[in-house]
């Protein structure tokens, strides 16, 4: 082997672990605010769940609203790539719909609380604004696929977010069934 193959491949083993510490530091952020909310973010308290340095964290992250910016997007992602899946796959799109609603806001209350929370801090935080809006955008993409009634698509983007809500903090059922039930009548009326 030579030196060009033996720095190309210390240089890919860097970047993969500075990529898996990056994502263990996403993560102890969501669990920092599920645990403490949002209020308790900090470099501290997430480099102490992530297991590493303050200083690491303020590398990967140099201020709280990159690390929040972070996590928020690592959860915008993962509804993101699950709504694209509804929409590309044939079938009824509101019932992939429903059974998304219940699954985030359903079993593992806490960390779909802490996403909620993190996405209500975005009306405090211009910085995460744009990907707290990600949702919403996401199921207007999906609406469309339903109607082309303005009225409609907001009546679905308004009943999906109420119902999460809902949910979360009422707890309200996440039943897929009676979900269903409340967005066909959104699109509906």
């Amino acid at each position: 082997m030579d030196d060009t193959t033996d720095d190309s491949e210390h240089v890919d083993g860097r970047r993969a672990r500075g990529e898996k510490r990056r994502a263990e530091i996403i993560e102890a952020t969501l669990a920092v605010v599920t645990r403490d909310g949002a209020a308790g973010v900090t470099h501290r308290t997430v480099a102490k769940q992530a297991g590493t340095t303050t200083s690491l964290s303020t590398y990967y992250f140099a201020t709280l609203d990159d690390l929040l910016v972070a996590a928020l997007t690592s959860v915008a992602d993962a509804y993101t790539a699950r709504i694209r899946d509804i929409i590309d796959t044939p079938g009824d799109k509101l019932t992939g719909l429903a059974h998304l609603i219940a699954e985030s806001a359903g079993p593992g209350r806490e960390r779909a609380l802490a996403e909620r929370e993190l996405a209500t801090l975005a009306a405090r935080r211009p910085a995460l604004r744009p990907v707290a809006r990600r949702w919403r955008e996401n199921i207007a993409e999906l609406a469309t696929t339903l109607t082309d009634d303005p009225a409609a698509i907001a009546a679905l983007v308004a009943a999906s977010d109420g119902l999460c809500t809902a949910i979360l903090l009422d707890n309200a059922p996440a039943d897929p069934d009676h979900i269903q039930a409340v967005l066909q009548r959104a699109v509906r009326n």
